[in-house]
């Protein structure tokens, strides 16, 4: 498993570290309450980014995002399209940080995947 550290505007955030548990595919902090699932497609090549779970008693820390720019590293360092299924990503993440737009899968990129 690959290790992430995050930081936060919190001391709990600050101390969260995001893990990849490449066998349940997914992003987790370490007590694996909070998560991003994903599934890979196309043969691997695009990493489809499917649900962003954090329980009640977490939120507000800002570990959504710190989930999902520990799984935008992981997809840019393994040159993986994104496919942002997650209502989070596509509509609150991907407008507040743009310069991941440019990993985003398209369909007009189909061909040469």
């Amino acid at each position: 498993m690959a290790t992430a550290s995050t930081g936060g505007a919190t001391a709990e955030a600050t101390a969260a570290k995001i893990v990849w548990n490449e066998r349940q595919k997914r992003f987790e902090t370490e007590d694996k309450k909070a998560y991003l699932v994903y599934e890979l497609r196309n043969g691997g090549k695009v990493m489809d980014m499917i649900h962003t779970f954090v329980p009640a008693s977490k939120r507000g820390l800002g570990l959504a995002s710190h989930l999902t720019v520990a799984a935008f590293n992981h997809a840019q360092s393994n040159s993986l399209s994104v496919i942002p299924t997650c209502s989070y990503i596509s509509d609150t993440f991907i407008p507040r940080n743009p310069s991941w737009k440019s990993i985003l899968y398209s369909e007009d990129l189909k061909s040469s995947i």
